[in-house]
């Protein structure tokens, strides 16, 4: 059964390709249970007129094709090489060595050598815009993204679980896996076959799963096919799954909604800072020193983009043995030197427990359970609420990066 559904919907995506012309253009076709067509289109930066009109005879043509019952585009844009110093039609003999290989810097500008400190110019010109006012997104209260500059210190569990922990205590709480590149939160919840039905509004309709509301790429897409993206493409998916879903309404909202981000400082994560009404982050790091030294440049980016941090979280601080002695595989005390350098608190300390990560493979948040993985998980969800309510009426701290 399930095969013949997926072969039905392999012939529709063909469907779209061959009445679209299947053209370079068109990056990727996936269709949803639904009959929803996910279309990815390639399109040109510098022709806006161009890529809508190309984004609307798209839609149409799919839209036309019998079985396909609504059709999203994501629109990608990749600048052209810059061509300014080419030397194709120079004259120049390129095996000469007296001719640069490399172009020279323009009148009045000078290179910038290795290990030198760059002008507060420079530092200028890299900072994000100002911040200005977001419109909130209906249905949802308050916006708390789970970051980590670093990969691989547990960030999806300390999200998955939070959520869980808050849902638990009677909150209305949403879970977003903008992890485009690795959603793990299907395996965690236990959805990995789970996809999202589409309102009469023509909206996604949350997966539920645990008390949770819930969506991610992982319900989109393959979970074998890699996820080869660009940074716009990322945006965009993350966009439509925040603004093109039914999270909650006017009257009935989501008290938090819960983002859990891609690791890193880069583009996806400066995008969400930037452009999604972000009420504060929680930073997740383990206390070994590899992982800290991330932490001052995720901390710096929240700080540069106006997000404020309410705290740190380590994971992996212990591992005790059956006798009650602990042992600090990971180092001892790292995230809570590192929460008292930049002022912020420690929300908390959480231990390698074999129980946590048995929950998190077997699809059942351990934050529902009883016992020490439940405790130490609804005590960080006391904390994130306290700190988040405590936002309203005092200032964010200010994050301060001493040379």
């Amino acid at each position: 059964m399930f095969g013949s559904r997926q072969k039905s919907r392999e012939k529709l995506a063909a469907a779209v390709r061959s009445a679209l012309g299947a053209p370079d253009w068109l990056e990727s076709v996936t269709i949803g249970e639904d009959g929803r067509a996910i279309l990815v289109i390639r399109a040109d930066s510098g022709d806006t007129a161009g890529a809508e009109a190309r984004r609307i005879e798209a839609e149409n043509a799919a839209a036309r094709i019998p079985g396909i019952e609504k059709v999203t585009t994501v629109l990608t844009a990749e600048k052209a090489p810059n061509q300014t110093h080419s030397h194709a039609n120079s004259g120049q003999n390129r095996t000469n060595p007296d001719i640069p290989l490399t172009p020279s810097p323009p009148a009045g500008t000078r290179r910038v050598t290795k290990g030198a400190r760059l002008s507060d110019e420079a530092l200028s010109q890299g900072a994000p815009p100002p911040a200005t006012p977001m419109r909130p997104i209906p249905g949802i209260a308050r916006i708390l993204v789970v970051a980590s500059a670093k990969g691989g210190v547990g960030k999806s569990t300390v999200a998955v679980n939070l959520a869980a922990a808050m849902a638990r205590a009677g909150m209305k709480v949403g879970l977003l896996d903008a992890d485009i590149y690795g959603p793990s939160i299907p395996t965690m919840l236990g959805t990995v076959n789970a996809e999202p039905a589409t309102s009469p509004a023509k909206k996604l309709v949350p997966v539920e799963a645990h008390g949770l509301k819930t969506l991610s790429i992982g319900y989109l897409s393959d979970p074998d096919a890699p996820m080869i993206w660009r940074g716009p493409i990322v945006m965009s998916a993350i966009t439509q799954l925040l603004n093109d879903a039914e999270w909650g309404t006017k009257e009935d909202p989501l008290d938090l909604l819960i983002i859990d981000t891609p690791p890193g400082t880069g583009d996806a994560q400066l995008a969400i800072a930037q452009k999604v009404p972000v009420t504060a982050a929680l930073i997740v790091t383990t206390p070994q020193e590899v992982a800290l030294a991330d932490v001052r440049r995720g901390a710096a980016m929240f700080a540069k983009t106006h997000v404020p941090v309410i705290g740190i979280a380590e994971t992996m601080s212990w591992f005790e043995d059956p006798a009650g002695n602990r042992h600090y595989l990971m180092g001892e005390g790292g995230g809570r030197k590192m929460a008292q350098a930049l002022g912020l608190p420690l929300l908390a300390e959480i231990p390698m427990l074999q129980t946590i990560r048995e929950a998190g493979d077997a699809g059942t948040p351990a934050a529902l359970s009883n016992g020490p993985a439940a405790d130490v998980f609804l005590k960080l969800a006391r904390n994130v609420a306290i700190a988040l309510d405590e936002l309203v009426t005092k200032p964010a701290p200010e994050i301060v990066f001493e040379d």
